[in-house]
């Protein structure tokens, strides 16, 4: 790894803020916020993503964004690779025909849904997310693609909390994260 990407890595961990106990006690959470106040490290982040998609699929049509911070990155790194963004959101969120998948949560159920016609079959896509924790968003989000027939051709996130093991939930798709804890 070249010292310049390095440097980049640091620039985005030193913008990770940690908040021991919230939202309840024993949880460790880790805010993305002071990312997005600094022009130079929501850029790095960017830069380092787009880095990484380019390097690795010459050919993405889309990048799909999980809400609600997929949102954040989303955009920036499509407009960047010259394609088109599209929303994945919680159930009851956009308007028109839409397709939905539900999943588990810890504790109960949870629907994500894409309008019907944002994608089309044969499309290549890149998930991309601030988080990964257990995998169960990103991997709705792959399923609902699949659905969609779209190819799914990986997910990007800032973070990945590796304890939680949600990376191998989301096989066969790769994950590249930024920055593991």
């Amino acid at each position: 790894m070249s010292s310049d990407h390095e440097s980049k890595l640091q620039l985005v961990q030193a913008h990770i803020r940690v908040f021991p106990d919230f939202p309840k006690k024993g949880i460790m959470f880790r805010d993305i916020c002071p990312i997005l106040k600094d022009a130079a490290a929501l850029a790095t982040v960017t830069d380092l993503f787009e880095e990484h998609v380019r390097s690795k699929y010459p050919k993405v049509d889309l990048i799909v964004g999980l809400d609600a911070r997929g949102f954040l990155f989303g955009p920036l790194l499509a407009q960047r690779l010259s394609v088109g963004f599209v929303l994945v959101r919680k159930k009851g969120k956009l308007p028109g025909p839409t397709v939905s998948v539900a999943y588990d949560l810890e504790y109960g159920k949870a629907e994500v849904e894409v309008q019907e016609d944002a994608v089309a079959p044969g499309q290549k896509v890149l998930l991309i997310d601030d988080l990964l924790a257990t995998g169960g968003t990103l991997l709705a989000a792959c399923e609902l693609m699949r659905r969609q027939q779209v190819e799914v051709l990986g997910c990007v996130v800032v973070m990945e909390l590796t304890e939680l093991n949600g990376r191998d939930r989301l096989k066969p798709h790769p994950l590249f994260s930024l920055v593991q804890y």
